[in-house]
């Protein structure tokens, strides 16, 4: 079985700076840990708001540390310094509109500020690069909604093959 590299990016400016402790990142290998059988190995990312330090995190976690799976938490709102989304525009070549898509009609169904987020997803070499909201519960929900397509999208970009656990999370790949 492959082992597995997610990247994982926090853009908080006060997680960042000490003001609170970031739990968007822990969440997102709790869930991750629990739709994914392979051996996981994370690289952590705990950067400021700010669109050039974004995307040098995504370059790095991309073109150096090979990560199949980039999953960003954080600056997708409409405030001055969410910019997180323009990060990932400025590194992909490929944009993937369909995850933050669904990633908000999810929301949709628990709090009407969901038309707010501007998550989005794109392709950058062989690794899949999705924005996340910032708080746990939000992060869980929108990973069930997307992560039956990940695996899928991994393998069509040259991606590590991900073993779904079926127990947690059913995923889809076309029949060859």
């Amino acid at each position: 079985m492959d082992k597995i590299k997610i990247g994982i990016v926090v853009a908080s400016d006060r997680a960042f700076s000490g003001i609170y402790e970031d739990l968007s990142g822990e969440a997102i290998k709790e869930v991750i840990g629990e739709y994914i059988l392979n051996p996981c190995e994370y690289a952590y990312r705990l950067i400021e708001d700010e669109q050039k330090h974004i995307e040098k995190a995504l370059i790095e976690l991309c073109d150096f540390e090979k990560c199949d799976l980039v999953v960003t938490t954080g600056g997708t709102g409409p405030a001055v310094r969410d910019v997180t989304p323009e990060a990932t525009f400025g590194v992909c070549e490929k944009m993937m509109p369909g995850f933050g898509e669904l990633m908000r009609q999810t929301s949709l169904k628990y709090v009407p500020t969901a038309i707010l987020s501007r998550q989005t997803a794109g392709i950058r070499g062989q690794s899949l690069i999705v924005n996340l909201p910032g708080k746990p519960k939000s992060i869980r929900e929108c990973l069930e909604a997307v992560f039956p397509a990940i695996p899928y999208c991994i393998d069509l970009i040259g991606g590590h093959y991900i073993e779904a656990n079926e127990k947690n999370i059913k995923v889809f790949r076309p029949k060859s």
